[in-house]
């Protein structure tokens, strides 16, 4: 419930890795009204805020402010003072270098109620997804975070440079980057050891991470050799020698390949799961929306007459969903349904079934639409059955025409259709249309055809030659060769779980090639 004087959650969004963000925070996002995020927050973070919340940003880059630091004060102030609930979303924790204190003095001397929401910091995060703990009882018992944005050659710096280099245990700086050349001098120039083993993460903790190793001396050059650049932390003391050893995030079997989901966002969260567990960065770019059918009637009729079938076919999950959404305003009892019997063309549509511990009578060895026949009649002979088959409004005839040639009496009935989907919350089209992807997945025919629609396919492969699609099974291959183009791999079996292992399967076998073009 949104309280009616209002208030401001200064929340810390984590390190980038969505996995990071607090229960707490999860939370409160799922509640606000008003969401103002900066540069550093992962942008999926975004989905779990209400569609009709306004979403700000409010990104601070060292030369980029998208809004003034005391216009950013001010809009927190005036949506607090309308009563409406505001989520500050900040990248790592509020009060970690994050400004989050000036924001809550503001708010304080407003009036304002706040809350402040601690998030995991890119300071002990960033360092573990890297393999380097922050501190080790055979190196050192205690460390120091130090912020790189001052410049240390000024005579008016903050930091003082002499007693940080005699100070024992590890150094963390946060954004250095630019000036990391110039804080290695001035530690060495107070007496740290030049060997002093040091090390630069970029974009830690997410799919992009991308870390590289030198000492006090050489980790300038190693860096500019490496284009490293902006958000970047940087290391140093001697835990960084335990990477080898510890590097456990960076050798998961996807890590380094964008990958671009297609799902609707409704199915997504599996195949983005287990993605992600593997390792990769993952753009969720949904293609589709589910919406009812054009015509209503003809799913009420067979509904009506339901009595009359012997055969239910089901051929997507969507379809079990939106077909129960329905009977269930009928009907209050599943055994409405009566003596039928069920048909899934998958394991993953079987498992929607199962959920409403109905069971599967018929299933296809290989999970393809058209072998549904075949499944149905090693049951029983299909001649003079009637069948349902309950499915999208635009859907491949086979079925129907092997149903019917074995002699049964089918009614198609769709109860409900795929439609366009072009939001972009997150920014994620954005990011593929500006830097492209290793791969993209597509998990029907519907999928292919709506991407298409909105990207073009063929020339964006033709603009980033490296792209692969992934085609969960033939049919969602024929949608691709409708437009020219080969599955680069099919998955086996045609299930997420079979695209996932296929994935898997290609990227080792060109984990030379495919992990030599890190991306920038």
């Amino acid at each position: 419930m949104h309280t009616s004087r209002g208030i401001v959650y200064l929340v810390g969004a984590g390190p980038g890795d969505t996995g990071l963000l607090t229960v707490r925070a999860a939370d409160i996002l799922g509640r606000a009204q008003v969401v103002v995020y900066d540069a550093l927050v992962n942008p999926e973070i975004l989905r779990l805020a209400p569609k009709d919340a306004e979403v700000v940003y409010g990104g601070k880059r060292a030369k980029e402010h998208a809004l003034p630091q005391e216009d950013l004060n001010q809009l927190l102030v005036n949506r607090a003072k309308e009563g409406k609930l505001v989520v500050r979303l900040k990248g790592g924790d509020p009060y970690v270098f994050g400004r989050g204190g000036e924001e809550a003095e503001e708010l304080a001397a407003a009036g304002i109620a706040f809350e402040v929401v601690p998030g995991i910091s890119s300071t002990v995060a960033a360092l573990a997804y890297a393999g380097i703990p922050i501190t080790h009882r055979d190196f050192c018992s205690s460390y120091q975070v130090i912020t790189g944005h001052e410049d240390p050659t000024k005579p008016e710096t903050s930091l003082d440079w002499g007693a940080i280099a005699k100070a024992p245990g590890t150094k963390v700086v946060l954004m250095g980057v630019e000036r990391i050349r110039h804080i290695a001098a001035e530690l060495v120039r107070h007496g740290m050891p030049e060997q002093t083993p040091a090390a630069m993460i970029r974009w830690g903790t997410t799919g992009r991470q991308k870390t590289v190793v030198g000492t006090l001396s050489t980790l300038a050059d190693v860096a500019d050799a490496a284009g490293m650049s902006a958000p970047a932390i940087t290391v140093i003391g001697g835990v960084v020698s335990l990477r080898d050893r510890l590097n456990w995030f960076e050798t998961r079997p996807l890590f380094g390949n964008r990958i671009v989901v297609t799902r609707t966002r409704e199915q997504a969260s599996t195949l983005v799961r287990q993605l992600i567990d593997r390792g990769a960065e993952v753009l969720e770019i949904p293609t589709i929306r589910i919406g009812p059918p054009t015509e209503i009637h003809p799913m009420i009729e067979a509904i009506a007459g339901l009595g009359e079938y012997n055969w239910i076919v089901f051929t997507s999950p969507n379809g079990v969903t939106a077909f129960f959404e329905y009977f269930f305003k009928a009907f209050d009892d599943i055994r409405s349904l009566g003596m039928i019997r069920f048909a899934a063309v998958g394991p993953a549509t079987a498992a929607k079934l199962s959920e409403l511990h109905l069971r599967i009578d018929a299933m296809p060895t290989e999970y393809i639409a058209s072998k549904v026949a075949k499944a149905i009649a090693a049951v029983e002979n299909i001649e003079n059955l009637r069948v349902l088959c309950l499915r999208a409004e635009v859907a491949n005839p086979e079925l129907l025409k092997e149903l019917e040639d074995m002699g049964g009496i089918v009614d198609d009935v769709a109860c409900y259709q795929t439609l366009p989907e072009t939001e972009d919350r997150t920014g994620a089209a954005a990011r593929l249309i500006e830097d492209g992807c290793d791969w993209i997945t597509f998990t029907s025919a519907s999928t292919v055809e709506n991407f298409h629609l909105r990207f073009d396919l063929p020339k964006l492969i033709q603009r980033f030659p490296g792209i692969r699609t992934l085609s969960i099974g033939p049919e969602t291959s024929k949608a691709l060769k409708a437009l020219g183009l080969d599955a680069t791999v099919e998955a086996k079996p045609h299930t997420i779980d079979g695209m996932v292992a296929s994935l898997e399967k290609e990227v080792r076998k060109h984990a030379r090639s495919l992990r030599g073009t890190n991306r920038q």
